[in-house]
């Protein structure tokens, strides 16, 4: 293949792997079948129950068992009909209260479930949990559909909307009230409200088997992350590999068993530091390769057909309610509006972007051809490449950063910002249950007056069943609608385990991710309103990502870096001159970050 269209490949990979917003992992040791667990016992399911204990309540996660979701799913869903068939035929006119505020207050027990269901999917998915998932995606999809065509529902929240934008200044709601109101009706339109006849039923059928594309093309991808992966046999072939990065893949080939060996596996965090280190240009097109076809192997977990299908049922649905096309439909409700002004900010960056990185790879070309290596750099090579540059134009190496960046300090540094920020204090506590014993769990406090503020989770280290990347998830959101309810949230990383008693030290950008996912953690711990409709970060889905942007910024102050990187072996803090170096160096290589998100984003929007 060309070098263009190789490079066209990744990033299709990177877009496959993102644009549907549905990883999820397969375990590749178990491969027995399992009957369907629909029918299990609900007498007294456990996942059914309010959360008790202390901090307002907490998640029973000890007592979760992959048996009991199924059963528990299927009957909060009955009680969340009946709840949904009380509020559409209640005999009084419709209101605020009697609609809006009682649909706040509904599917309560179906939320603490989905809880469960959502940890189970993200981390804990073997192949008896996916198996699950599979029957339950396309039931969970209908039922959200028949929530959203109850027409006597939709004609109660109608009302109240009509009401509230015909007069919003004697409505008697204030502004976060007008605002869950629009939410609502906005929400039910968009979920087909205002189909009918063949159109809805259509409608239905369409969230059903995309709920099902979507399980497989995740579970695929996650196969393949599980399968396919480097193990290496022979010392020489770590050349130019920190240790650090050593250290990582023999405690992954440790893990599984293959005592004396290293192994890359095929996730983003293992992948990366190995391309960006490795003097062995076979191994990193072996590693890249494994990486860019997770979904596209042409096996059993192939993910090209799901892909063209889901883009071709995506057009019909959006048709079906008026829209041109999937991304107008998408972006209603986003700070964009419309695909076409979307591309239009993007294309006005493009040209510049691709202008930047076309002399980024002459930089690398140019470096390899000093060195002799008589190569065109290619889509393996970039980020080997790339620290040369990085080391000729800025002296800056990123061995010399990452003794600097333990996980624990990097931690106590989110943790003072948000001190400094936002008056929060985190105190690390052992009196509540948890999913796995890698997970803590921290309670969080005003600073300033030691009131409770909700508590964080983290889950740090990769594992079988745990999907890759970072990310921030709500367990429970924050509100005032019912009492003060505190908001409970975790972050999620896939770093590799260390061996007992040492540190993991990260990349710069790893540090600069969990500065940002940390950054979504403050956005639900801060909240403060009256809904759960409206907690957290549920606010326009290009703004959620505005407050975790701007927490990326402080890694790179003096007072973070004077105070919490310090060496892992030393003890001593970051010397000024490498701060400097990092201050000189900070756009260094933004060619190419910015090609490759809008590369994966103009792609996703034609």
């Amino acid at each position: 293949m060309s070098k263009t269209h190789e490079t066209i490949r990744w990033i299709c990979a990177l877009l496959l792997c993102s644009c549907a917003g549905i990883q999820r992992q397969e375990s590749s040791k178990v491969k027995t079948a399992t009957p369907s667990v629909s029918g299990s016992s609900t007498s007294d399911n456990v996942l059914l129950h309010p959360w008790s204990g202390p901090y307002g309540g907490v998640p029973a996660f000890a007592q979760v068992r992959t048996e009991l979701l199924a059963p528990a799913l299927l009957q909060a869903m009955a009680q969340a009909r009946t709840e949904i068939d009380a509020i559409a035929n209640n005999a009084q006119a419709p209101s605020f209260a009697n609609t809006i505020e009682a649909l706040e207050d509904a599917q309560r027990a179906l939320q603490r479930v989905e809880t469960y269901y959502g940890v189970w999917e993200s981390t804990m998915s073997d192949a008896v949990f996916q198996a699950l998932e599979r029957e339950m995606a396309p039931k969970l999809a209908a039922f959200a559909d028949e929530i959203n065509q109850n027409e006597r529902l939709f004609a109660r929240i109608a009302a109240v909307y009509a009401a509230t934008t015909k007069s919003p200044g004697t409505s008697g709601l204030d502004a976060e009230q007008q605002r869950l109101v629009w939410r609502h009706y906005t929400d039910m339109v968009m979920g087909g409200a205002q189909l009918r006849g063949a159109d809805k039923q259509r409608f239905a059928e369409l969230n059903q088997r995309l709920a099902q594309l979507h399980t497989s093309f995740g579970q695929n991808v996650l196969h393949d992350e599980e399968s396919y992966r480097v193990v290496i046999d022979s010392e020489a072939d770590l050349a130019g590999l920190p240790d650090s990065v050593r250290a990582a893949a023999a405690a992954a080939a440790e893990e599984r068993g293959l005592h004396g060996k290293w192994l890359v596996a095929n996730t983003r965090s293992a992948v990366e530091p190995f391309l960006m280190f490795s003097a062995r240009r076979p191994l990193r097109e072996k590693v890249w390769r494994n990486f860019v076809a997770r979904g596209d192997n042409g096996d059993a977990h192939d993910n090209n057909a799901i892909v063209s299908e889901i883009l071709a049922l995506r057009a019909q649905r959006a048709k079906l309610l008026g829209f041109p096309s999937h991304a107008h439909w998408r972006l209603q409700d986003s700070m964009a509006k419309t695909p076409e002004a979307a591309v239009a900010l993007m294309e006005a960056v493009w040209k510049p972007a691709v202008a930047r990185v076309q002399q980024e790879v002459a930089d690398m070309q140019a470096v390899a051809d000093r060195q002799g290596d008589k190569l065109a750099v290619a889509p393996w090579d970039y980020r080997y490449y790339a620290e040369k540059v990085r080391k000729a134009k800025y002296d800056l190496d990123q061995n010399e950063l990452k003794p600097y960046l333990q996980l624990d300090k990097l931690r106590e540094a989110m943790f003072w910002v948000a001190g400094e920020l936002f008056d929060l204090s985190f105190t690390p506590i052992s009196d509540v249950p948890v999913y796995h014993p890698d997970v803590r769990v921290w309670q969080v406090r005003r600073k300033s007056s030691g009131e409770h503020v909700g508590l964080w989770y983290l889950d740090p280290y990769a594992r079988p069943g745990k999907r890759s990347g970072a990310w921030m998830s709500s367990y429970r959101a924050q509100e005032t609608f019912r009492g003060a309810r505190s908001p409970i949230v975790s972050n999620n990383c896939n770093f590799g385990k260390p061996k007992p008693g040492a540190a993991v030290l990260v990349s710069w950008d790893d540090a600069t991710t969990l500065f940002h996912e940390f950054g979504h953690a403050l956005h639900g711990l801060c909240s403060q309103v009256r809904y759960p409709g409206l907690s957290g970060t549920a606010v326009s889905s290009d703004y959620v990502e505005f407050p975790s942007q701007l927490l990326e910024h402080w890694l790179l102050t003096p007072e973070v870096l004077g105070r919490f990187a310090l060496h892992v072996e030393t003890g001593k803090p970051m010397p000024p001159e490498l701060v400097a170096k990092i201050m000189r160096a900070k756009t260094f290589n933004q060619g190419f970050d910015t090609v490759e998100y809008l590369a994966t984003a103009l792609i996703d929007m034609k």
